[in-house]
């Protein structure tokens, strides 16, 4: 008898180098913040500690302290809740005509009526500034809406980054550039998986443009539309970079822009139980929002949204 051959063992040798990077990297990271979490940790010129902060102080390890740096950053006045707000306000400020403009945008390309031209060529300038590193887009725009930068000057100088309201929509506005291009992407995969006889019957059945999108577009690529909800949650959960490079390290204006994790990296060198247990929070609610998106995207729900039997 011949014996089998089996390669089941070559997925796991591929693996190691993944889990060994993984490990090392952001494994034993994430423990060692968990632990750092339920620890006390004060500032002290002179004192013997393993952790140095900035400025030449030193980090002193005043032993176990329980849940008392979470209670500490999620009171009403603690900084989950105040860097929380911000976030969000700056994600849905950069989200909602995000998403707005990709569902049109997919909604056109993928309509067989219109014939658009060139799909190719817009498709990829829409993409293009998803490939921009953020920071490159931050620092023009901050150039541009600066006080006397070109933006500022044809608007007649009104200084938005100095407003609250004007610095948001700044960063949402770099944040929406970023992203809109990959979340029409998305969809447009989505609108093309739509069986078009569901369309040609619409038609025949008399049914205008607005109905067969509401009716019929938008219940098939809910599994998409929650992917790309959630997903930009978990990233604007982590928003940091445009934020920090708008508004410095205060963010300005009244501290509008400071993130969470903003907030994690001016508390690194300072405070380090609080920002620990600041980021052992957002790695909870990340997880969480992960979860959902594996379950909203899990095969069966697709295909049960798709109006295919179960087996019995």
């Amino acid at each position: 008898m011949r014996k089998t051959i089996s390669y089941a063992k070559w997925g796991y040798i591929f693996l190691i180098p993944f889990v060994v990077i993984y490990t090392i990297f952001a494994l034993i990271p994430l423990l060692e913040t968990f632990g750092f979490s339920f620890l006390d940790y004060t500032v002290s010129q002179g004192a013997v500690s393993s952790i140095r902060g900035g400025g030449g102080d030193t980090i002193v390890n005043n032993g176990f302290c329980g849940l008392s740096n979470y209670i500490k950053v999620m009171k009403s006045d603690g900084i989950f809740n105040i860097s929380f707000r911000s976030t969000v306000v700056l994600w849905l400020v950069g989200f909602i005509p995000q998403i707005v403009v990709s569902l049109l945008l997919a909604s056109w390309f993928t309509d067989i009526r219109l014939k658009l031209k060139a799909q190719g060529f817009f498709k990829t300038v829409m993409y293009m500034p998803n490939v921009i590193m953020a920071s490159a887009l931050s620092v023009l725009f901050f150039s541009l809406f600066t006080k006397s930068g070109a933006i500022d000057d044809l608007l007649g100088g009104p200084d938005l980054l100095k407003n609250e309201w004007g610095a948001r929509g700044v960063v949402g506005f770099i944040n929406f550039l970023m992203w809109y291009g990959n979340t029409t992407i998305l969809l447009m995969a989505a609108m093309m998986g739509i069986d078009t006889s569901l369309y040609e019957a619409a038609q025949i059945d008399g049914a205008n443009p607005s109905q067969v999108f509401w009716q019929i577009t938008m219940p098939l690529i809910k599994p998409i539309l929650a992917y790309v909800l959630v997903t930009s949650m978990i990233g604007g959960l982590q928003m940091y970079d445009v934020p920090y490079l708008i508004g410095g390290t205060q963010g300005n204006p009244n501290g509008v822009l400071k993130t969470l994790v903003s907030q994690i990296q001016l508390g690194k060198n300072s405070s380090v139980g609080a920002v620990s247990a600041l980021s052992i929070i957002v790695f909870i609610v990340s997880a969480i929002l992960g979860f959902i998106t594996l379950k909203i995207m899990d095969d069966q729900s697709i295909k049960t949204r798709y109006g295919k039997k179960k087996k019995k």
